[in-house]
């Protein structure tokens, strides 16, 4: 089997693992360590670090991280230290690993493992995927075409950023029932639908577990299901968007990039990652 390697950046846990490029299934039990506080570029660095010597992995890196990532930097930071802003992902992880790295919203490497292995395989046309959790995240992706870093989330909904009121988080906040939080969700949901008319809808985050208690209270056109990969989305499109491969697409353009070839400079950094469905050059071969 073809085996790539992802890890998750998160506020509190940094968790990766090796991934059976062929299938989505890890290759290994993950290993997860808790996010240092503060969350420093330096500290969460060594930290990935520990991950990736755990399990000896020698090939390039996939990484998620919680903020708008373009050209391998992180343009915001949620959750995690704000000195994270104007940071190159790809560069300070690189530096600890002493790999190449490939960086991409996390939100978009949950949407690139439920395309490829998940609830929208096979799903031509456009689908957004939805975590909803601390905040709302968003994945789209059309006919396997990732357009990154969509921040849907922040839709302004009845005169309000549809997180704020609508996230897994406000529903616990404000002690709301399934229904009235559905009653948020269905608001927001037609709102994505008059903008961007999806073909599919997948909702992931920890609440999708509960899917059964809020998804048939809504009144939408687009079907929508619940996520399947869970907790394992972020290090499978993680390993995906870093060994460049997939199973639908043709070029999917992963965080460290807009569109282009991935090259190196010649000091053997890499500048650019698209990910192309081929053989990955830099997974490992079992």
């Amino acid at each position: 089997m073809t085996i790539g390697f992802g890890i998750d950046i998160g506020g509190s846990g940094i968790k990766g693992a090796p991934v059976d490029l062929s299938t989505g299934q890890l290759a290994e039990e993950r290993y997860r360590v808790a996010t240092p506080q503060p969350s420093t570029p330096d500290a969460v660095a060594e930290t990935v670090a520990e991950v990736v010597e755990h399990f000896g992995w020698k090939g390039t890196v996939g990484v998620t991280f919680p903020a708008v990532v373009t050209g391998g930097v992180a343009r915001t930071a949620a959750n995690v230290d704000k000195s994270w802003i104007g940071t190159d992902i790809t560069k300070v992880v690189g530096n600890a690993t002493g790999l190449s790295v490939v960086a991409l919203n996390d939100a978009d490497a949950a949407g690139l493992a439920e395309v490829a292995f998940g609830a929208a395989a096979g799903q031509s046309g456009l689908v957004i995927v939805i975590t909803l959790g601390t905040g709302i995240g968003s994945a789209l992706i059309y006919d396997g075409v990732l357009v990154p870093n969509s921040e849907i989330g922040h839709l302004e909904v009845d005169g309000k950023d549809a997180e704020t009121v609508t996230s897994a988080a406000a529903r616990e906040r404000e002690d709301l029932s399934w229904h009235k939080w559905a009653k948020r969700l269905d608001r927001y949901f037609r709102a994505v639908e008059a903008y961007l008319w999806p073909d599919l809808i997948v909702v992931g985050g920890g609440v999708s577990r509960r899917a059964d208690k809020y998804l048939p209270l809504l009144h939408v056109r687009t079907p929508v299901v619940p996520a399947k990969l869970q907790n394992e989305a972020g290090i499978v499109g993680a390993s995906l968007a870093a060994a460049g491969a997939g199973t639908r697409w043709t070029s999917v353009t992963a965080g460290v990039v807009g569109a282009g070839q991935r090259k190196a400079g010649t000091d053997g950094e890499v500048t650019g990652v698209v990910a192309k469905a081929s053989a990955p050059e830099d997974a490992a071969a079992k």
